[in-house]
Protein backbone atom coordinates (compact mmCIF):
# COMPACT_ATOMS: atom_id res chain seq x y z
CA UNK A 1 0.00 0.00 0.00
CA UNK A 2 1.26 3.40 -1.00
CA UNK A 3 1.36 5.79 2.16
CA UNK A 4 -0.25 9.43 1.51
CA UNK A 5 1.03 10.75 5.01
CA UNK A 6 2.88 9.56 7.91
CA UNK A 7 -0.13 8.64 9.79
CA UNK A 8 0.29 4.67 11.83
CA UNK A 9 -2.63 2.77 13.97
CA UNK A 10 -2.46 0.16 16.46
CA UNK A 11 -4.64 -2.10 18.49
CA UNK A 12 -5.44 -0.32 20.76
CA UNK A 13 -2.82 1.94 22.15
CA UNK A 14 0.77 3.67 20.64
CA UNK A 15 1.98 2.72 17.59
CA UNK A 16 5.27 4.21 15.77
CA UNK A 17 6.32 4.29 12.41
CA UNK A 18 9.44 3.11 10.88
CA UNK A 19 11.79 5.66 11.59
CA UNK A 20 14.61 6.55 9.29
CA UNK A 21 18.53 6.38 9.88
CA UNK A 22 18.40 9.86 10.97
CA UNK A 23 18.03 11.14 13.70
CA UNK A 24 14.23 12.78 14.37
CA UNK A 25 11.66 14.32 16.00
CA UNK A 26 8.36 11.67 16.73
CA UNK A 27 5.46 13.51 17.55
CA UNK A 28 2.55 10.77 19.46
CA UNK A 29 -0.28 11.07 20.15
CA UNK A 30 -2.01 9.23 22.96
CA UNK A 31 -4.38 9.36 25.73
CA UNK A 32 -2.09 6.84 27.92
CA UNK A 33 -1.98 9.43 30.92
CA UNK A 34 -2.80 7.72 33.86
CA UNK A 35 -0.24 6.22 36.37
CA UNK A 36 0.55 3.43 35.17
CA UNK A 37 -0.30 4.06 31.31
CA UNK A 38 2.14 7.05 31.56
CA UNK A 39 4.66 4.69 32.84
CA UNK A 40 3.86 2.46 29.63
CA UNK A 41 4.23 5.50 27.53
CA UNK A 42 7.43 6.65 29.26
CA UNK A 43 9.06 3.26 28.68
CA UNK A 44 8.39 3.39 25.01
CA UNK A 45 9.74 6.78 24.73
CA UNK A 46 12.98 5.33 26.15
CA UNK A 47 12.95 2.96 23.60
CA UNK A 48 12.84 5.38 21.12
CA UNK A 49 15.17 8.11 22.31
CA UNK A 50 17.38 4.63 22.79
CA UNK A 51 17.46 4.65 18.99
CA UNK A 52 18.43 8.66 18.70
CA UNK A 53 15.55 9.71 18.24
CA UNK A 54 13.23 12.77 20.16
CA UNK A 55 9.89 11.46 21.13
CA UNK A 56 7.67 14.56 21.51
CA UNK A 57 4.59 13.78 23.89
CA UNK A 58 1.13 14.67 22.44
CA UNK A 59 -0.97 13.13 25.27
CA UNK A 60 -4.90 13.91 24.98
CA UNK A 61 -6.73 13.28 28.44
CA UNK A 62 -9.98 12.03 28.55
CA UNK A 63 -12.56 9.94 27.25
CA UNK A 64 -10.95 7.00 27.17
CA UNK A 65 -9.16 8.31 23.71
CA UNK A 66 -12.47 10.17 22.10
CA UNK A 67 -10.89 13.32 22.72
CA UNK A 68 -7.84 12.19 21.50
CA UNK A 69 -9.14 10.87 18.28
CA UNK A 70 -11.08 14.08 18.22
CA UNK A 71 -7.99 15.68 18.13
CA UNK A 72 -6.10 13.09 15.40
CA UNK A 73 -8.81 13.75 13.16
CA UNK A 74 -8.82 17.46 13.11
CA UNK A 75 -4.80 17.02 12.54
CA UNK A 76 -5.35 14.42 9.74
CA UNK A 77 -8.03 16.83 7.86
CA UNK A 78 -5.77 19.63 7.95
CA UNK A 79 -3.02 17.57 6.65
CA UNK A 80 -0.94 17.48 9.45
CA UNK A 81 -1.19 14.26 11.24
CA UNK A 82 1.04 12.98 13.92
CA UNK A 83 4.06 10.75 13.24
CA UNK A 84 2.39 7.93 14.98
CA UNK A 85 -0.74 7.66 17.10
CA UNK A 86 -2.52 5.65 19.25
CA UNK A 87 -5.91 4.46 17.69
CA UNK A 88 -7.95 1.10 18.85
CA UNK A 89 -7.91 -2.11 16.62
CA UNK A 90 -11.04 -2.10 14.77
CA UNK A 91 -10.84 1.62 13.75
CA UNK A 92 -7.50 0.87 11.94
CA UNK A 93 -9.41 -0.40 8.66
CA UNK A 94 -11.37 3.29 8.23
CA UNK A 95 -7.97 4.92 8.64
CA UNK A 96 -6.52 2.85 5.55
CA UNK A 97 -10.14 3.61 3.29
CA UNK A 98 -9.02 7.18 3.93
CA UNK A 99 -5.06 6.47 3.09
CA UNK A 100 -3.50 8.02 5.56
CA UNK A 101 -2.01 4.58 6.87
CA UNK A 102 1.67 3.74 6.53
CA UNK A 103 3.51 0.32 5.24
CA UNK A 104 5.33 -1.30 7.82
CA UNK A 105 5.98 -4.23 5.80
CA UNK A 106 9.89 -4.07 5.86
CA UNK A 107 9.83 -3.62 9.60
CA UNK A 108 7.11 -6.59 9.97
CA UNK A 109 9.59 -8.88 7.74
CA UNK A 110 13.03 -7.94 9.78
CA UNK A 111 11.45 -8.50 13.16
CA UNK A 112 9.56 -11.30 12.11
CA UNK A 113 5.66 -10.59 12.97
CA UNK A 114 4.15 -12.95 11.00
CA UNK A 115 6.20 -15.63 13.42
CA UNK A 116 5.61 -14.32 16.37
CA UNK A 117 2.13 -12.50 15.98
CA UNK A 118 -1.10 -14.62 16.62
CA UNK A 119 -3.35 -14.80 13.86
CA UNK A 120 -6.28 -12.87 15.32
CA UNK A 121 -3.42 -9.50 16.16
CA UNK A 122 -2.19 -10.33 12.44
CA UNK A 123 -5.49 -9.75 10.82
CA UNK A 124 -6.33 -6.30 12.47
CA UNK A 125 -2.59 -4.92 11.97
CA UNK A 126 -2.93 -5.12 8.56
CA UNK A 127 -4.89 -3.16 5.83
CA UNK A 128 -5.44 -4.91 2.01
CA UNK A 129 -2.67 -7.45 3.30
CA UNK A 130 0.25 -5.14 4.51
CA UNK A 131 0.92 -3.86 8.28
CA UNK A 132 -0.11 -0.81 8.90
CA UNK A 133 -0.07 -0.86 12.69
CA UNK A 134 2.15 -1.68 15.76
CA UNK A 135 0.41 -3.93 18.43
CA UNK A 136 1.46 -2.38 22.03
CA UNK A 137 -1.78 -3.52 23.64
CA UNK A 138 -4.48 -5.95 23.48
CA UNK A 139 -7.42 -5.53 25.92
CA UNK A 140 -10.30 -7.96 26.51
CA UNK A 141 -13.61 -6.93 27.79
CA UNK A 142 -15.21 -10.57 28.88
CA UNK A 143 -13.52 -10.75 32.66
CA UNK A 144 -14.45 -9.99 35.64
CA UNK A 145 -12.31 -8.87 38.84
CA UNK A 146 -13.82 -10.53 42.14
CA UNK A 147 -12.85 -9.84 45.72
CA UNK A 148 -12.59 -13.64 46.70
CA UNK A 149 -12.40 -12.32 50.66
CA UNK A 150 -16.26 -11.17 49.78
CA UNK A 151 -17.14 -13.92 48.13
CA UNK A 152 -16.33 -16.10 50.94
CA UNK A 153 -18.01 -14.41 53.28
CA UNK A 154 -21.43 -14.17 51.07
CA UNK A 155 -20.83 -17.38 50.44
CA UNK A 156 -20.84 -16.72 46.82
CA UNK A 157 -19.25 -18.53 44.38
CA UNK A 158 -17.41 -16.87 41.31
CA UNK A 159 -19.33 -17.20 38.45
CA UNK A 160 -18.62 -18.31 35.10
CA UNK A 161 -21.69 -17.94 33.31
CA UNK A 162 -24.25 -14.10 33.16
CA UNK A 163 -27.31 -16.46 35.67
CA UNK A 164 -24.10 -17.63 38.04
CA UNK A 165 -23.09 -13.73 38.00
CA UNK A 166 -26.76 -12.87 38.73
CA UNK A 167 -26.96 -15.20 41.18
CA UNK A 168 -23.79 -14.79 43.04
CA UNK A 169 -24.93 -10.71 42.81
CA UNK A 170 -27.66 -11.18 45.09
CA UNK A 171 -25.96 -13.47 47.59
CA UNK A 172 -23.26 -10.29 47.89
CA UNK A 173 -26.14 -8.10 48.67
CA UNK A 174 -27.91 -10.04 50.88
CA UNK A 175 -24.60 -9.72 53.10
CA UNK A 176 -24.02 -6.23 52.80
CA UNK A 177 -22.02 -6.07 50.09
CA UNK A 178 -21.81 -3.92 47.08
CA UNK A 179 -22.12 -6.72 44.28
CA UNK A 180 -20.61 -4.74 41.45
CA UNK A 181 -18.67 -1.31 41.13
CA UNK A 182 -18.77 0.89 37.48
CA UNK A 183 -17.26 4.00 36.42
CA UNK A 184 -20.40 5.28 34.97
CA UNK A 185 -18.57 6.77 31.40
CA UNK A 186 -19.34 6.29 28.41
CA UNK A 187 -16.74 3.79 27.22
CA UNK A 188 -17.68 1.43 30.57
CA UNK A 189 -21.00 1.52 29.26
CA UNK A 190 -20.22 0.48 26.15
CA UNK A 191 -17.74 -2.48 27.57
CA UNK A 192 -20.55 -3.31 30.00
CA UNK A 193 -23.23 -3.55 27.12
CA UNK A 194 -20.15 -5.58 24.98
CA UNK A 195 -20.32 -8.25 28.03
CA UNK A 196 -23.86 -8.46 28.01
CA UNK A 197 -23.91 -9.23 24.22
CA UNK A 198 -21.10 -11.47 24.28
CA UNK A 199 -22.69 -14.01 27.08
CA UNK A 200 -25.99 -14.04 25.74
CA UNK A 201 -25.15 -14.14 21.68
CA UNK A 202 -21.99 -16.35 22.18
CA UNK A 203 -18.34 -16.11 19.83
CA UNK A 204 -20.14 -16.43 16.66
CA UNK A 205 -23.60 -14.42 17.23
CA UNK A 206 -21.68 -11.48 18.37
CA UNK A 207 -19.38 -11.47 15.18
CA UNK A 208 -22.16 -11.91 13.07
CA UNK A 209 -24.45 -8.93 15.15
CA UNK A 210 -21.08 -6.51 15.22
CA UNK A 211 -18.78 -7.49 12.83
CA UNK A 212 -20.66 -8.75 9.63
CA UNK A 213 -23.80 -6.49 11.08
CA UNK A 214 -25.98 -9.68 10.20
CA UNK A 215 -29.54 -7.80 10.23
CA UNK A 216 -31.04 -11.14 11.23
CA UNK A 217 -28.83 -11.49 14.43
CA UNK A 218 -29.25 -7.59 15.14
CA UNK A 219 -32.93 -8.32 15.00
CA UNK A 220 -33.23 -11.65 16.34
CA UNK A 221 -34.85 -12.58 19.88
CA UNK A 222 -31.59 -13.60 21.24
CA UNK A 223 -30.29 -9.18 20.77
CA UNK A 224 -33.85 -8.50 22.45
CA UNK A 225 -32.55 -10.55 25.63
CA UNK A 226 -29.49 -8.04 25.27
CA UNK A 227 -31.51 -4.95 25.84
CA UNK A 228 -34.34 -6.47 28.54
Amino acid sequence: MKAISRLSCAISLVVLLPLSATAGEVEVLHWWTSGGEKRAADTLQKLVEAQGHKWKDFAVAGGGGEAAMTVLKTRAVSGNPPAAAQIKGPDIQEWGELGLLADLNDVAAEQKWDELLPPQVIEVMKYQGDYVAVPVNVHRVNWLWINPQVFEKAGATPPTTLDEFFAAADKLKAAGFIAIAHGGQPWQDGTVFEDLAFSILGPEGFRKAFVELDRATLTGDKMVEVFA
